[in-house]
C-alpha cells in the first residue's frame, strides 16, 4: 500500500484530472498499448463524473472506447501541451509519469538527435549506436565554467558540476554510471574522465591524465567482451578515484573492481565471445615476437570459438593490440612483463584444447605428447608429468591419511577450466594491481572524484548466482540513489520555507534484508557451502522453508522446485539455484596450484605467491568412486592456518560492496542512467518496451514519483511575471513582483493548496503548470481572435471601398465609351468623303500613267535595236585586230627563244672556267695554312705567326670583298650589255613584224573577199551563242563570288569572335588565376603569420612556466585555494617591493639572461638569413696571402653599405606595400603593390642565383688558397690551383688577374726565396700558362670564326649567281609568252621574290635580334664578374672581422660580463640632436619610474600619447651618439625584460596592457623613423632626418621588439577576452533587449539564468559600455588606428563564435523570438561599428555566422523552395551546425511548429556536396594574425618635455 501523504497526492491528483476531463472538451490522454507501451488519444465526448468508458480517437484517426476499470475508477493520464514536450529536464514537464517521460525521451531522441535528458539530478543518456562529433575538445572547452542548467543535458556537465563542487564544497565527489549491457556506461565514464583529464590537467610533468585515460584501453582488453547486446560490453564492476591536489589538478588514480565474469573465459553463448585480449593475440599471432606463443586462428581454440563470433564488424584487433601494448607501455608495464602477460594468456588457449579421455567410468587420462599440454607447459614453466597427473587427479585429505583420488571426464574438465578461470582472475588482479601502482603518486591526495561504472538491473529467462549479485549491487544502490534524491527534495522544501508533509517513497531495505540480514539468502548460501553434503537442491529447500511464509518479496515457481522469485525494486526476477554453490565456492585444484607455484617462469610464481588454499569450505570433498591404493601420510608441520576457510564469493562480494557504499555515502553523488533503446544496435531507433523497462529499473521513474508527490513545477517570481504577464491586467501590475504574482495566483487558482510561495519561487503541484498554460494559450487566442476579429472587418471595409471605387469608374468609362462611339461615327463619314475623293483621283493618274509607259517602251525598243547594230561592227572589227596580234606575237617569241639558248650556253661556259680557277686558288691557299701551320714553333713564334695569320686573313677577306664587288660590276656591265641587246632584238622583231604584217594583210583580204558572205553569218550566229554563253557564265561566276564572299566573310567574323571570345576567356582566366595565385599568397602570408606568433605565444607560456617553477624551488608560497570557476590559476600573486628587491639582489640577472638566451638565438637566425655563407680565415696568414687587396677593400665599402642599403629600402618598400595598403586592396593584380612583389621577387630569384655561383667560386677559391698554402711546404709535390683561371673567359679578365698576380707579388718583399716560400711564384707560373692556354685557344676559335665566314660568303655569292641565272630563265620565258601570260608570270614572279626578300628580311631581323641577345648575355656576364670581385672582396671583409671580434661584447638580452658572439652593427656618421643623456648607474631608476612604477591610470593618463616610448627612444639616441654600443644593449634589454615582467605582474589589467601595448609599438615605429632607411623617412621632415641613429643599425631589434608586441596584443586579447566573456552569453542571448518578444518556458530543477535583466545580471548595454570602454582606452593610450581595427575586429569574434556555439549547445534557445533578439543584438553591435567608423575593419564579416544563424531561426522550414533558400542563405555554417539547429528548434508558443524530420534530412541531402570541416563549434581561441603597419611620428624630439611627476631629473637633455 502507498503512504498516506501517497495517497492523498494521488487523491488529488485525480481531482484535478476529473474536472479537466469534465471543463476541457478535446483534452488529450495517454492508454496503454501491448505494442507501444503508450498511444496518444484525443477526447471525443465530455467525462461525466459515474461514466465507465471514455470515448476517445487515436491520433490515426481511430475512434475508440476506453473502458475504465470499475474497481479504481481511475482516469488516463492527461498528456502535456506540446509547448513542453522535448525539453531538457523532465521534471519542467507539468504532467509527471510514465507515459509523458517516455514521450519526452522519444521525441528528443528521433526527432532532435538528443541522447541526454535530465531527470532532476540524474542525467539519461540513451545509447545512439553511431559516433556522434559532441566529445570533441572545444565541446569540453563549451561546458568547462558552466553551470548544470545553463547548457544543454551532457555528461561534460554532470562532470563539470562534479569538478566545481569538489573545489566550492571542499567534499568528494562520486559519478554513479549504471545501466544494461550495450546501454554505454563504459563509453560514459570513459568521456567523463576525459573531461576532468582535459579541463584540470595534471600537477607534475609525468602526464597523469594520459596515464588515466590510457587504463581504459587495458581493461577493456582484459575485462570487456561481445555479448548478443553490446560490441564492448564490461563484464566487471569498476570504482575508479581520480585524485586531485590542493589546485584541483589530477595527481593520480586508483582502480577498485567487483565481480568479473570468470565463466566467461571457459563458455561463451550463441553470438558472443570471450575477453577481447585473446581475439586480440590470435589476430596477431602472425607478428615475429608473438612465434613462441604457438598461436594460430580464434576458430582453432575452444575457449574462442564456442559464440561462433570471432570477428565484430568495424574492429580490427590487431590494432586494438598495438592500441593495449602502447597503454601498457605508457603506464610502465615494460615489453618483458608484457609478454610474460601473453605467454600466460597463450597457455590459457592451450589449456583449453588439452582434450581429457575417459579411462574407465571413475577415472580419465590426457593422452601422452598432447600438443597443446606441451605447450602449455612449455609457456608456463611446468614438467607435462605434474600436469597431466593433476589435471586428472585430486588429493583427498582425511584426520590421519591423504589419498589421491583419479576424477571422472566431466570432473576433470571442470577442474581444467576451473584453473583456466582462477589462472586468468590472478592475472586480471595482477594487471589492475600494476595499473594502481603506476596511477599512484607521491603527492598528498586533497580530494577525490569517484567514477563508478557497474552493471545495471539484469533478468534473462535463466539467471543465476551473477545476475543474483548485480541485482543484489543495484538493489543497495538504487537505495543509497532514493535517500539521496528524497533528501534533496526536502531541503528544497525547508530552504523555500513553505508548509508541506513529508513524502513518504519506497523503500528497499526489506529486499536488502531478505539477501543480506541473518539468515538471509547470502547467509544460507554460506552455511550451504560449509556443510559435507550441501547441494543446491538442499539450499533451495532451506530458502523455501526460512523465507517463503515470512517474506512477502520471496516467491517459489509453481513448476520448480529448484527456483526462487525475488520482488526487487524494478521487477520480479526468478532465480535459478543450478550452480550457485559452486559458483560462491569458486574452487580450484590445489595440487595444481603447487605445480604453478614451482614453475620456472617468474610470472606466474608472482601471480600466485599470495595464494590461499583453493580447498572447500570444509577443506574435503566428497568422493563418487574408489580410492587409489596409494596413501600418504599427512603433513604434521603443517601451520594452523592452513585450515582456516577462505572467504565466499558472496561474502566477498558483500564486503566489498559495503566497502563502495561506505565511499559513495561520503561523497556528493552524481547519477548517468543509460538507457539502451533496442536490442539490435540499430542507429537512433527506439524501442518503447524496452526502454520503459528500463526507466522502471534505474529508477528514473522512482525520480518522477517522489517529485510529483510534492510541488513538482518550480517557477522564480520573474520568471513567472514574465510569461504569465500577458493573464495580469493593468492595474495589477505591481511594484513589488512577488506581491503581484501573490495577487494574480490568488484570481486565477482558487484552491491555495495547488500552490505555495517560497522565498524565492512559487512551488505548483502536478498539472498546474498546464492549467496556467492553457489559460494563457486562451487568453492569446482570444487576443488572435480579437486581432482577427479588426483585421477582418478592416479588410471587408477596404474590399466594399474597392467594389464602390470600382463602380464609379465602370459608370465613368462606360459614358466615355458612348461618347468615344458618336466621335467615331462622324470620324468615319468625313473619312468616307475624302476616301471617294482619293479614289477617283488616283483612277484618272494610273490611266494617264499606263499611256505613258507605252510610249516610252516603243523608244526604247528602237534605240536598242540602233545601237546593236552598231556593236557588231566594232565587234568584228576588235576580232581582226586580236587575229593580227596573235600571229606577229607567235613570230616574235620564236626568234627570241633561238636568242636566249644562245647566250645561256655562252654563259654557262664562261663560268664555269671562272669557278675553276676560283677552286685552284682556294686549295692554294688551303696548302699555304696547314704550311703556315707547322712552321709555328715556340710560343712567342706562334703568337707572333698567329698575328700575322689574322692579318693575312683580314687582307684576304678584303680581297673576296673587292672581288665581289668585281663580280657585282660585272654583272651590272653583263646586265646592261644585254638590255642593248635585247632592245636591238626588239627593233628586229619589229621590222619582221611589218614584213610579216603585209603579206598576211595581203592574205587576209583575199579570204575575207571569197569568204565574206558565209562567214558573215555563221561568225553572227557563234557570236550570239558564245555571248549567251560567256554572259550565264559569268552571271554563274559572280553568284558563286558573291557566295564565296559571303562564306568567307562569315567565317571571318566567326574566327574574329572566336578570337575575342578566346583573348576575353584567357583574360578573364588569367585574371582568376593571378586573383587565385595573390590569395592564395596572402592566406600563406597569413597561415605563416600565425604559426609564428603561436610559437611566440608558446614561447612566451614555456618562459612563464619556467619562472613558476623556479619561483616554486625558490620560494614557499601559501596554497592556492580554488575559485568556482572552471580551472585553477597557475600565476602566483606577489607584490611589487619583494619583485623589485630580488631584482636588486640578482634574480633579475638570473631572469636577464633567461632572456638573453632566447633573444641571441633569434638573432643568429636573423643574421643566418642575410648570410650567403660565413668564412673564417687566420688574419695573419690572410694578411701575408693578400696584403695588396686590403686597400682595395676600403675602396669596395662604400659599394658594399649603399647596395646594402639599396636592399634594405627595397624589403622596406615590399612591407609597406603589402601591409600598410592591405585595407584598399593594393595587393590586387596590376597594382603598384603587385608590381613592386613580382619586381623584386624576380630580382630576388636573379640575386639569389647570383649568390649561389658566388658561393661555390668562394669554395673553390679557398680550397685553391688552402693548396697553395700546403704548396709552401714543400714545392716538390705538384698542385693544381686552375679553377679560378679556368673560370676567365675574356681577355680583360686575364688581364686583370695577372695584374692582380703581380700587385700580390709587390706587396710582399724582394725577397725572392720568400716568395717561394708562400707559394706565389709557382701560382704565378700557373697562371701564366693558363694565359697562354686561353690565348691559343681564343686565337684557333677566332680563325675558326673566319673561316666560317668566308663560308658564308662564298655560299652568298653562289646564291647571288643562281638567283641571277633564273632571272634570265625567267626573263627569256617571259618573252615568249603572250601578253596576258606574260603579265600574270611577272606578277606571280613578284609575288615570289617578295615573299623571298620578307624572308631573308625576318631572318636578319632575327639573327640581330639573337646578336642583341647575346649581347645582353655578355654584359650580364661581366656584371656577375663584377658581382664576383666584390664577393671577394666582401669575404675578406668578414674574414677580417671575424677574426678581429672581442669576446667583451654582448648580444641583446646578454649581462654585460657574458662572453657573447655580437651583432654587426655598422657605424653611421649623422648630427646630434633630441636626445637624452643618462649615466649607467641610473638605468636602473630609468627602467623603475619609467616602466615598473608607471601607473596609467594615475600619471599616465595626463602624458602625451606614447611619451615612455619617446623618452626611452631619446635616451637610445644618446646611447648612440657616444658610439657606446654596450649601453645601448643593455638599454634594449632592461627594457624589454621590465615591459615583460610588469605584463606578468599586471597582465589582467586591460589598462595596463593597452597602455604598454601602445608604448611598444611607438617605440617600434621611432626605431623604424629614424633608423635612416629610405623606406621609413618618405614622412619625416628634415629636421626628423637629422635626428637618425648614427652610429648603429638595430634592424635585428626590432624584430626582437616586434615580436614582444606580438606577445603583448595576444595578452591584450587574453584579457578582453576575459573582461568580456561572463557578458556575452547573458547579453546577446539570454537578455530580452526587446522586452516580452519572448516568453520565459518552465525550466524544471536544473533553472537557468533568468532572461529578464535582474540586478548583476548582464545586457547588451554592458557589452556595448565594454567594448567603449575598450576603445576609448585605446584611443587615450595613442594606438595606432590599424592596431584599434584589428583588436575591434578580434572582440566581434570572440562575441560571435561565444554566441554562435552557446546557441548550438542550448536548445531553449533556438527558436523564433530568439532570432528576432539576436538579429536586434547584432544591429546594435554595427550601429556601435558605424558611431566608432569602424565598419572598415572586418569586424562585421565576423558575426556573419551568427547573423545566418538568427536568420535560421525565423525563416519559413517547411517546404523544398524554404530548404533551397536555407542552403543558399548559411554560406558562413558549415552543415553540422545547420543541421543542429533545425534540430534543436524549439516552439515557445503554440503557434508555432517544429522542425520535421523530413525537412532536414532535405537539408542534408543539398548541403552533402559541401567540402567543409565537420566541427561543429567555433574556436573561440583563434586569434587572428596581428600587423604592425608603419605609423611615424609628426612630434619632433627636441619639443619633448618630461613631466616632474615621473621622477626622471637624472636625466639631461642633449
Amino acid at each position: 500500500m502507498p503512504p498516506p501523504a501517497c495517497q492523498r497526492a494521488i487523491a488529488y491528483v485525480e481531482r484535478c484530472y476529473e474536472l479537466l476531463f469534465v471543463k476541457h472538451f478535446c483534452a488529450r490522454v495517454w492508454i496503454p498499448d501491448a505494442e507501444e507501451v503508450w498511444k496518444s488519444a484525443e477526447l471525443t465526448k465530455d467525462y461525466k463524473n459515474g461514466d465507465a468508458s471514455l470515448l476517445l480517437m487515436l491520433e490515426d484517426g481511430t475512434n475508440i472506447e476506453h473502458k475504465l476499470d470499475p474497481k479504481t475508477k481511475n482516469l488516463p493520464y492527461l498528456r502535456n501541451p506540446d509547448i513542453l514536450v522535448g525539453e531538457n529536464d523532465l521534471t519542467a514537464l507539468s504532467y509527471l509519469h510514465e507515459p509523458a517521460v517516455l514521450h519526452n525521451l522519444k521525441v528528443r531522441f528521433i526527432d532532435s538527435k538528443l541522447i541526454y535528458t535530465y531527470c532532476g539530478i540524474v542525467l539519461v543518456a540513451i545509447n545512439p549506436y553511431e559516433t556522434l562529433p559532441i566529445y570533441g575538445t572545444d565541446i569540453i572547452n563549451a561546458y568547462s565554467g558552466q553551470n548544470m542548467g545553463d547548457m544543454d543535458p551532457h555528461i561534460f556537465a554532470v562532470a563539470e558540476e562534479a569538478y566545481k563542487q569538489m573545489a566550492r564544497d571542499e567534499r568528494n565527489q562520486s559519478i554513479i554510471v549504471s545501466g544494461e549491457s550495450g546501454a554505454g556506461k563504459t563509453v560514459s565514464a570513459k568521456y567523463a574522465m576525459r573531461y576532468f583529464a582535459t579541463v584540470s590537467g595534471s600537477a607534475s610533468e609525468a602526464n597523469v591524465e594520459e596515464k588515466v585515460l590510457a587504463s581504459n584501453p587495458i581493461m577493456e582488453a582484459i575485462g570487456n567482451a561481445k555479448t548478443t547486446r553490446n560490441d564492448n560490453s564490461s563484464r566487471f564492476g569498476k570504482y575508479i578515484e581520480i585524485g586531485f591536489d590542493n589546485r584541483y589538478r589530477i595527481i593520480g588514480a586508483n582502480m577498485r573492481t567487483y565481480l568479473l565474469e570468470k565463466s566467461r573465459v571457459v563458455f561463451q553463448a550463441d553470438e558472443e565471445r570471450n575477453y577481447h585480449i585473446f581475439y586480440q593475440l590470435c589476430a596477431s599471432s602472425h607478428l615475429p615476437e608473438f612465434k613462441t606463443l604457438k598461436l594460430s586462428s580464434a576458430n582453432d581454440f575452444l575457449y574462442t570459438r564456442q559464440g561462433r563470433s570471432p570477428v565484430i564488424d568495424g574492429v580490427d584487433d590487431t590494432k586494438e593490440l598495438c592500441t593495449t601494448r602502447n597503454a601498457f607501455t605508457l603506464l610502465g608495464i615494460n615489453e618483458s612483463y608484457q609478454m610474460g602477460l601473453f605467454q600466460v594468456l597463450a597457455a590459457i588457449l592451450h589449456l583449453g584444447n588439452v582434450e581429457i579421455k575417459d579411462r574407465d567410468s571413475d577415472s580419465s587420462l590426457i593422452p601422452p605428447n598432447n600438443r597443446h599440454l606441451t605447450a602449455f607447459c612449455d609457456l608456463v614453466g611446468v614438467t607435462y608429468q605434474d600436469m597431466a597427473q593433476w589435471l586428472c587427479h585430486r588429493k583427498l585429505k582425511t584426520a590421519t591419511e591423504t589419498y589421491i583420488k583419479p576424477l571422472p571426464r566431466l570432473q576433470a574438465t571442470n577442474a581444467r577450466d576451473a584453473l583456466s578461470k582462477h589462472i586468468y582472475a590472478k592475472l586480471f588482479n595482477w594487471i589492475v594491481e600494476h595499473v594502481n601502482k603506476a596511477l599512484i603518486t607521491n603527492v598528498k591526495q586533497h580530494s577525490f572524484i569517484g567514477v563508478l561504472d557497474i552493471y545495471g538491473f539484469e533478468t534473462f529467462e535463466i539467471n543465476s548466482f551473477e545476475q543474483f549479485c548485480i541485482n543484489y549491487a543495484n538493489e543497495k544502490l538504487q537505495q543509497q540513489f532514493n535517500m539521496h534524491v528524497f533528501k534533496l527534495e526536502q531541503e528544497e522544501y525547508m530552504k523555500e520555507q513553505i508548509p508541506w508533509t513529508l513524502i513518504d517513497f519506497y523503500d528497499n531495505q526489506p529486499c536488502i534484508n531478505l539477501i543480506e540480514a541473518k539468515m538471509g539468502i547470502l547467509d544460507l548460501l554460506d552455511e550451504e557451502c560449509k556443510m559435507p553434503k550441501g547441494t543446491d537442491d538442499s539450499w533451495a529447500q532451506k530458502l523455501y522453508n526460512t523465507h517463503l511464509k515470512t517474506c512477502s518479496l520471496f516467491e517459489k515457481p509453481r513448476m520448480s522446485n529448484r527456483a526462487f522469485i525475488i520482488q526487487h525494486f524494478a521487477d520480479k526476477v526468478e532465480y535459478q539455484c543450478e550452480g550457485f554453490l559452486e559458483k560462491n565456492k569458486d574452487t580450484v585444484n590445489e595440487e595444481q596450484i603447487n605445480v604453478l607455484k614451482a614453475s620456472k617462469f617468474d610470472l606466474l610464481v608472482e601471480l600466485f605467491q599470495d595464494e590461499e588454499k583453493a580447498t572447500s569450505p570444509t577443506g574435503q570433498v566428497p568422493g563418487t568412486g574408489g580410492r587409489t591404493r596409494l596413501s600418504i601420510k599427512p603433513d604434521k608441520g603443517r601451520d594452523k592456518s592452513s585450515k582456516e576457510h577462505k572467504k565466499t564469493v558472496g561474502c566477498q562480494f558483500r564486503n566489498s560492496l559495503q566497502m563502495l557504499m561506505e565511499t559513495l555515502n561520503a561523497t556528493t553523488p552524481h547519477y548517468v542512467r543509460c538507457i539502451k533503446p533496442n536490442d539490435f544496435k540499430l542507429a537512433f531507433s527506439f524501442d518503447p518496451k524496452r526502454a520503459v523497462q528500463q526507466l522502471r529499473a534505474c529508477g528514473v521513474l522512482e525520480t518522477i514519483r517522489i517529485s510529483a508527490a510534492g510541488f513538482p513545477s518550480r517557477w522564480t517570481y520573474q520568471e513567472f511575471f514574465s510569461r504569465y504577464r500577458v493573464l495580469m491586467k493593468q492595474k495589477d501590475v505591481l511594484p513589488d513582483k512577488k506581491l503581484t504574482c501573490k495577487n494574480v495566483l490568488e484570481k486565477l487558482v482558487q484552491d491555495q493548496d495547488k500552490y505555495q510561495f517560497g522565498k524565492t519561487k512559487i512551488f505548483f503541484r502536478a498539472g498546474q503548470v498546464a492549467y496556467l498554460e492553457k489559460l494563457r494559450a486562451d487568453k492569446l487566442r482570444a487576443a488572435c481572435i480579437r486581432i482577427q476579429k479588426t483585421i477582418r472587418c478592416w479588410l471587408a471595409r477596404k474590399k466594399y471601398l474597392r467594389k464602390r471605387s470600382a463602380a464609379i469608374t465602370i459608370q465613368r468609362f462606360t459614358r466615355g465609351y458612348q461618347a468615344r462611339c458618336l466621335a467615331k461615327f462622324m470620324r468615319r463619314t468625313q473619312a468616307a468623303t475624302i476616301i471617294q475623293k482619293y479614289q477617283r483621283m488616283y483612277v484618272e493618274r494610273k490611266r494617264y500613267r499606263q499611256k505613258q509607259a507605252a510610249a516610252l517602251a516603243m523608244q526604247t525598243i528602237l534605240r536598242a535595236y540602233m545601237a546593236r547594230q552598231k556593236y557588231q561592227a566594232l565587234l568584228r572589227e576588235h576580232k581582226a585586230v586580236i587575229i593580227q596580234k596573235h600571229i606577229r606575237g607567235w613570230l616574235a617569241r620564236c626568234w627570241y627563244k633561238r636568242c636566249l639558248y644562245s647566250i645561256v650556253y655562252l654563259q654557262c661556259c664562261i663560268r664555269r672556267m671562272r669557278a675553276r680557277r676560283e677552286l685552284k686558288k682556294l686549295k692554294i691557299e688551303a696548302r699555304s695554312v696547314e704550311h703556315f701551320k707547322k712552321l709555328n714553333k715556340g710560343m712567342e713564334n706562334k703568337i707572333m705567326q698567329l698575328q700575322r695569320k689574322i692579318d693575312e686573313q683580314n687582307k684576304e677577306n678584303r680581297s673576296i670583298s673587292e672581288r665581289l664587288i668585281g663580280l657585282e660590276n660585272s654583272y651590272s656591265t653583263e646586265s646592261e650589255r644585254m638590255r642593248s641587246e635585247l632592245s636591238r632584238l626588239r627593233g628586229v622583231e619589229e621590222d619582221a613584224k611589218n614584213k610579216s604584217n603585209q603579206v598576211v594583210s595581203l592574205q587576209d583580204e583575199l579570204e575575207r573577199l571569197r569568204k565574206e558572205l558565209s562567214a558573215t553569218q555563221q561568225e553572227k550566229k557563234t557570236i550570239e551563242d558564245w555571248a549567251q554563253t560567256y554572259r550565264d557564265e559569268m552571271e554563274k561566276m559572280v553568284s558563286e563570288l558573291k557566295d564565296q564572299n559571303g562564306m568567307l566573310k562569315t567565317e571571318k567574323d566567326d574566327l574574329n569572335r572566336l578570337i575575342q571570345e578566346q583573348s576575353q576567356q584567357m583574360t578573364e582566366k588569367m585574371a582568376r588565376a593571378i586573383a587565385e595565385e595573390t590569395q592564395q599568397l596572402e592566406t600563406d602570408l597569413n597561415e605563416e603569420r600565425s604559426r609564428y606568433q603561436n610559437l611566440l605565444t608558446e614561447h612566451l607560456r614555456l618562459e612563464e612556466k619556467y619562472d613558476d617553477l623556479k619561483e616554486e624551488m625558490n620560494v614557499s608560497k601559501p596554497g592556492h585555494r580554488r575559485t568556482d570557476s572552471t580551472h585553477s590559476s597557475n600565476e602566483s600573486e606577489y607584490t611589487y617591493n619583494s619583485e623589485y628587491a630580488e631584482l636588486e639582489e640578482g634574480s633579475r640577472a638570473a631572469e636577464v639572461r633567461t632572456l638573453a638566451l632566447n633573444t641571441t638565438t633569434f638573432l643568429k637566425k636573423e643574421k643566418s638569413r642575410h648570410m650567403v655563407s660565413t668564412v673564417k680565415m687566420d688574419d695573419a696568414e690572410f694578411k701575408k696571402a693578400r696584403g695588396a687587396e686590403l686597400e682595395y677593400e676600403s675602396l669596395k665599402r662604400q659599394e658594399l653599405e649603399s647596395e646594402n642599403k639599396k636592399l634594405k629600402h627595397d624589403l622596406a618598400e615590399m612591407r609597406q606595400s603589402l601591409l600598410g595598403d592591405a585595407a584598399t586592396g593594393a595587393g590586387a593584380p596590376g597594382s603598384p603593390a603587385y608590381k613592386v612583389l613580382l619586381d623584386q621577387l624576380n630580382a630576388s630569384c636573379e640575386e639569389l642565383e647570383v649568390r649561389k655561383e658566388e658561393v661555390l667560386i668562394l669554395r673553390s677559391q679557398l680550397v685553391s688558397q688552402k693548396e697553395a698554402m700546403h704548396h709552401k711546404e714543400t714545392m716538390t709535390e705538384p698542385s693544381v690551383f686552375v679553377e679560378d683561371v679556368s673560370k676567365l673567359k675574356d681577355a680583360d679578365e686575364l688581364k686583370q688577374a695577372y695584374i692582380g698576380l703581380k700587385d700580390t707579388n709587390r706587396s710582399a718583399a724582394p725577397d725572392f726565396h720568400k716568395l717561394n716560400e708562400d707559394g706565389e711564384l709557382w701560382l704565378v707560373n700557373q697562371g701564366l700558362k693558363e694565359t697562354i692556354r686561353l690565348l691559343e685557344h681564343q686565337l684557333q676559335t677566332q680563325r675558326r670564326s673566319y673561316d666560317n665566314e668566308v663560308e658564308a660568303l662564298r655560299g652568298e655569292l653562289q646564291n647571288v649567281k643562281e638567283e641571277n641565272n633564273r632571272q634570265q630563265q625567267l626573263l627569256a620565258q617571259n618573252l615568249q609568252l603572250p601578253p596576258e601570260a606574260r603579265i600574270e608570270a611577272s606578277l606571280q614572279h613578284e609575288i615570289t621574290r617578295l615573299t623571298n626578300e620578307n624572308l631573308v628580311r625576318y631572318i636578319t631581323h632575327t639573327q640581330i635580334r639573337t646578336h642583341d641577345l647575346m649581347e645582353q648575355l655578355e654584359k650580364q656576364d661581366r656584371t656577375i664578374r663584377k658581382l664576383k670581385k666584390q664577393l671577394k672582396v666582401y669575404s675578406k671583409r668578414i674574414g677580417e672581422m671575424g677574426a678581429g671580434q672581442t669576446e667583451g661584447q654582448t648580444s641583446p638580452g646578454q649581462m654585460v660580463d657574458e662572453p657573447i658572439h655580437p651583432v654587426n652593427i655598422p657605424r653611421r656618421e649623422k648630427d646630434f640632436q633630441g636626445m637624452l643623456e643618462y649615466k649607467k648607474e641610473d638605468e636602473l631608476k630609468l627602467v623603475k619610474n619609467l616602466i615598473l612604477e608607471l601607473k596609467p591610470r594615475g600619471v599616465a593618463v595626463n602624458l602625451i600619447p606614447g611619451l615612455p616610448a619617446y623618452i626611452l627612444f631619446m635616451c637610445l639616441r644618446h646611447a648612440d651618439y657616444v658610439n657606446d654600443d654596450q649601453k645601448v644593449r643593455t638599454l634594449l634589454t632592461s627594457t624589454i625584460n621590465s615591459i615583460k615582467k610588469i605584463l606578468k605582474k599586471r597582465g589582467d589589467d586591460f589598462e595596463t596592457v593597452s597602455f604598454w601595448l601602445a608604448n611598444t609599438c611607438r617605440f617600434l615605429h621611432c626605431l623604424k623613423q629614424y633608423s635612416g632607411d629610405e623606406a621609413f623617412m618618405k614622412h619625416n621632415t628634415s629636421r626628423q632626418n637629422e635626428h637618425s641613429l648614427s652610429n648603429f643599425d638595430l634592424a635585428e631589434y626590432r624584430q626582437v621588439i616586434s615580436d614582444l608586441a606580438i606577445q603583448i596584443y595576444q595578452q591584450l586579447i587574453k584579457c578582453m577576452e576575459n573582461i568580456l566573456q561572463p557578458m556575452i552569453v547573458s547579453g546577446m542571448l539570454e537578455h530580452e533587449t526587446i522586452q516580452g518578444v519572448s516568453g520565459v518556458k518552465p525550466t524544471g530543477l536544473r533553472k537557468r539564468t533568468s532572461s529578464i535583466a535582474d540586478e548583476g545580471t548582464y545586457t547588451l548595454d554592458s557589452i556595448l559600455r565594454q567594448l567603449s570602454a575598450f576603445h576609448s582606452t585605446m584611443c587615450q593610450h595613442g594606438t595606432d588606428p590599424e592596431l584599434i581595427k584589428q583588436v575591434v575586429k578580434q572582440q566581434f569574434y570572440i562575441i560571435g563564435a561565444v554566441t554562435l556555439n552557446n546557441l548550438l549547445l542550448r536548445k531553449d534557445m533556438c527558436s523564433w523570438s530568439k532570432g528576432m533578439q539576436i538579429r536586434y543584438n547584432v544591429s546594435q553591435l554595427e550601429e556601435w561599428l558605424r558611431d566608432k567608423g569602424l565598419m572598415t575593419c572586418g569586424a562585421k564579416e565576423t558575426l556573419e555566422p551568427l547573423i545566418q544563424a538568427a536568420q535560421l531561426l525565423q525563416v519559413k522550414k517547411k517546404t523544398d523552395e524554404d530548404a533551397e533558400a536555407i542552403c543558399s542563405m548559411c554560406q558562413a555554417l558549415t552543415t553540422a551546425q545547420i543541421v543542429k539547429v533545425l534540430n534543436l528548434y524549439t516552439p515557445v508558443n503554440e503557434f508555432e511548429e517544429r522542425v520535421s524530420v523530413a525537412f532536414i534530412r532535405t537539408i542534408q541531402t543539398r548541403l552533402r556536396d559541401r567540402c567543409e570541416s565537420p566541427q561543429l563549434l567555433m574556436d573561440t581561441k583563434m586569434i587572428y594574425p596581428v600587423t604592425f603597419p608603419f605609423n611615424p611620428s609628426s612630434l619632433a624630439l627636441e619639443t619633448i618635455q618630461i613631466p616632474s611627476s615621473l621622477n626622471l631629473g637624472f636625466l639631461t637633455r642633449v
